[in-house]
């Protein structure tokens, strides 16, 4: 049979449509009347549960069959517990979602691999909120009133945990710039790191998200009882570049050390990930990107986030992937180079 051009063009979109029809029509069968569990790695009240809430609030609306979606807070291990529940432990069929940390992606990258009990590079990526840029935070009276004077006088800061950023991020400018960081472990998370902060305890911490840091704390820096010493970030904020905040990679001395702070600086460009486990459908995790993305792109979303001030600049789910691949491809020797730097020296 001879079918001309814009016979076949037609036929074809007909073709794509009806398939496109037909699996909303699954997926809204699997998803009606069920329940779908938001697993938030941070506990209730932090900037990171923020998000977490702000998207379980709004991407039911987006997803075919409109299920229900409770958040559920599952601190611990710097997110590690979250990760490792939803990836080994929760139901696969669709109805888990992980708010991870992005420290989870990129721990068995520079960390101890034996030590971690999941593989990021397996997850399946539904989408990130927002692309962050990490600060150094110290209370207005800290000794040291700028990042070039913490290079020769110490500033105690906090961190809620071994492999979080708050601890890695610190140390790694100890090792590789020459702050002055004296390290406070053991906080069980942020919150307590900023309430820590606020009681004289410490004097700041490092490796927080800006936006974060602002929708949790914007008394802060209107009353300026803190300061931003400096962004960790390959590439700044709009705000703090503005602002005159310098960035960390301009202090370094050598091609090796900007490509170690690159590295460790690469998972704030998935700032807070949401994932679904290996096993999950295909048909299914495709889905919930789509739902995922829609949710970022409604009004009703974006006002609330406003309103939250919280940064959002989402990323898709195939976007993510790809990204974290790169991480995982690194060259051996700068990976090496990061793990030294951002182990703790006696």
């Amino acid at each position: 049979m001879i079918m001309r051009a814009g016979r076949r063009l037609a036929f074809v979109a007909i073709t794509l449509c009806a398939a496109t029809s037909a699996r909303a029509q699954d997926a809204a069968g699997f998803y009606r009347g069920k329940t779908v569990t938001m697993i938030i790695a941070s506990a209730a009240g932090g900037g990171f549960d923020a998000y977490g809430r702000l998207v379980a609030r709004h991407i039911g609306a987006h997803i075919p069959g409109n299920p229900n979606v409770i958040p559920q807070n599952m601190p611990g291990a710097a997110g590690a517990n979250a990760a490792y529940y939803v990836v080994n432990v929760a139901p696969k069929e669709g109805t888990v979602i992980g708010a991870i940390h992005p420290g989870n992606i990129i721990e068995p990258v520079l960390g101890d691999k034996r030590k971690v009990r999941f593989d990021p590079s397996a997850f399946q990526y539904i989408g990130n909120a927002n692309t962050d840029v990490y600060i150094c935070v110290t209370r207005a009276d800290a000794p040291a009133k700028s990042f070039a004077e913490a290079l020769n006088t110490e500033l105690v800061m906090g961190s809620g945990g071994e492999a979080a950023s708050t601890k890695d991020f610190p140390v790694m400018l100890t090792n590789v710039l020459g702050a002055k960081f004296k390290m406070v472990l053991g906080y069980s998370g942020n919150r307590e790191v900023q309430l820590a902060i606020e009681k004289g305890e410490i004097h700041g911490e490092c490796g927080a998200g800006w936006s974060s840091v602002l929708s949790a704390h914007p008394d802060w820096f209107a009353n300026k009882f803190a300061r931003v010493l400096v962004q960790e970030a390959s590439v700044g904020h709009p705000d703090l570049d503005r602002m005159g905040v310098p960035k960390t990679v301009d202090f370094a001395k050598t091609p090796e050390q900007r490509a170690v702070l690159d590295l460790v600086y690469a998972q704030e460009q998935f700032g807070r990930p949401y994932i679904m486990a290996p096993e999950t459908p295909a048909e299914r995790v495709s889905t919930m990107r789509k739902a995922f993305m829609d949710t970022f792109h409604d009004p009703a979303f974006l006002a609330e986030a406003a309103r939250m001030n919280l940064d959002v600049s989402p990323t898709s789910g195939e976007e993510t992937q790809a990204l974290v691949r790169k991480v995982f491809a690194t060259p051996p020797d700068i990976v090496e180079r990061a793990k030294q730097a951002t182990t703790a020296r006696e």
